[in-house]
């Protein structure tokens, strides 16, 4: 004679969520584990420089069009601007002026980078036309220019001395380069190597 013991509904209900429960966290181990092969891919610094300059790109299509607040701090306050800049980003920071391509300071703001902090500073022509340059600190010492176009948009980016710097607009390229390589001199940095 077998004798059957009878298991209560509450009981086996405990049973099968624990089941569902073991299950789901060796779905999720397993997933971590091949998110850890796919974080554990080194990063090559053209492709991280491409991720800064679309980081750029998206910074300038959400502020660049603003026409009530387009800066955080304006040029008004271009010392209390680039000395709070400074200190946020850990680096010494300066706000080239672009008087001479007809461009003038608006001011900034800070924003999330990729790795951190960044700053962005937004300028501004006669005809309302605008340029950003936003930076962040860099793990690369130096990486030549590269160009991200999106649309009507065009991105230069490039990095020295461990910061990177990104400026973005909506202008023919051959100019957009131009103002690049004198951001990138007055920034300590050495266009001449750029190709």
């Amino acid at each position: 004679m077998v004798l059957r013991t009878r298991t209560s509904w509450w009981h086996r209900m405990a049973l099968a969520v624990s089941a569902f429960a073991a299950g789901a966290a060796l779905a999720g181990l397993a997933g971590l584990a091949g998110l850890a092969g796919v974080i554990s891919t080194p990063v090559t610094p053209l492709s991280a420089q491409m991720a800064f300059a679309r980081q750029a790109d998206l910074a300038y299509v959400v502020y660049a069009p603003e026409r009530r607040h387009p800066v955080e701090v304006t040029a008004a306050r271009k010392g209390a601007l680039v000395d709070w800049l400074s200190k946020r980003l850990n680096r010494p920071l300066s706000a080239p002026s672009l008087r001479e391509y007809g461009y003038a300071l608006l001011g900034g703001r800070l924003l999330p980078g990729i790795a951190g902090p960044a700053a962005q500073f937004m300028y501004e022509n006669g005809a309302g036309a605008r340029l950003a340059l936003y930076m962040s600190p860099a793990s690369q010492r130096e990486v030549a220019i590269q160009l991200l176009r999106e649309g009507d948009r065009r991105t230069f980016s490039w990095a020295n001395d461990h910061m990177s710097y990104a400026l973005s607009g909506q202008m023919a390229e051959g100019q957009l380069r131009e103002i690049a390589v004198d951001v990138c001199s007055e920034s300590g940095g050495h266009p001449e190597k750029w190709r």
